[in-house]
């Protein structure tokens, strides 16, 4: 099955293709934790829960959903910052599958507690971007400000449409995306 590595000289390869099915492997709290284990790197993250308002082009993709749960996480491999993180859940989804806002939300992280909550997500999609650092940006991951930063904004919708999370990766520097298309 794709996997996610991690060279020698620390560029991080993440494999699209099998992150979300395997996020519980292994005891995993998520895919990151999962898929960083499998590559031989040792994860861990920082991790804030606030609640408050969606920036205006989250809010926008959650059908105008202000009120939102924000998973803040720094995820590190070992003593690197690898990337961080912003996730945004809608306040039904937090009051569907409570764990979501707490700091430990079990093994397989938020995805599984929303499909434990019958809120499986059955889609996913994924923008990737090159975006300018900002102040704290660079400075969390060791740029210069307005250097160009790989991004991804991650949408998880369930079966009937309904957005239940967007997550804001901002990557550090030595990254490769990999993803794979099925044609039938």
């Amino acid at each position: 099955m794709p996997s996610n590595t991690i060279d020698a000289d620390g560029t991080i390869t993440r494999d699209a293709r099998s992150r979300y099915r395997q996020r519980a492997e292994g005891g995993a709290h998520g895919a990151f934790e999962a898929e960083t284990k499998r590559a031989g790197g040792s994860p861990r993250a920082e991790i804030e829960v606030v609640r408050g308002p969606a920036p205006a082009e989250i809010a926008a993709v959650l059908g105008g959903e202000s009120e939102v749960v924000i998973r803040q996480r720094r995820m590190f491999d070992g003593d690197r910052l690898v990337q961080l993180c912003n996730t945004y859940i809608p306040a039904f989804v937090a009051e569907a599958a409570p764990a979501v806002a707490q700091l430990d939300t079990g093994v397989g992280g938020i995805i599984s507690r929303m499909a434990d909550a019958g809120l499986a997500q059955t889609e996913v999609v994924e923008d990737v971007r090159q975006e300018p650092a900002t102040a704290d940006q660079a400075s969390a991951l060791g740029v210069e400000p307005g250097s160009l930063l790989l991004t991804i904004t991650h949408v998880g919708s369930t079966e009937d449409g309904r957005t239940v999370e967007v997550s804001k990766h901002i990557l550090g520097p030595g990254w490769t995306l990999r993803y794979g298309v099925p044609l039938d």
